[in-house]
């Protein structure tokens, strides 16, 4: 018998001033770098650290990826969507 399927990933979606910079990535290298910690993120947007002092809600959150050396700040929906707002080059 098929085992059951895991819980699904989340959906990502990017704010307008995201997608600008999504515009002017041209390098694979940074191409795989933002991929690799979207599918993180995707798979648990609770992993990112509340960023201290934000009353917003919901909660902007930071995901760091310390291999990749990028920054992704981001808040998840009711609906468990994740909102990317910026990606940064670390």
């Amino acid at each position: 018998m098929p085992q059951g399927h895991g819980s699904r990933r989340a959906r990502i979606a990017f704010s307008d001033s995201a997608a600008k910079q999504l515009e002017n990535i041209t390098s694979e290298a940074d191409i795989h770098a933002l991929d690799r910690a979207l599918v993180v993120i995707s798979v648990d947007p609770e992993i990112g650290t509340p960023i201290p002092g934000d009353t917003t809600s919901p909660q902007l959150r930071e995901y760091a990826d310390d291999i990749e050396a990028v920054r992704i700040l981001y808040f998840v929906t009711a609906l468990r969507t994740v909102v990317v707002v910026a990606y940064i080059e670390v």
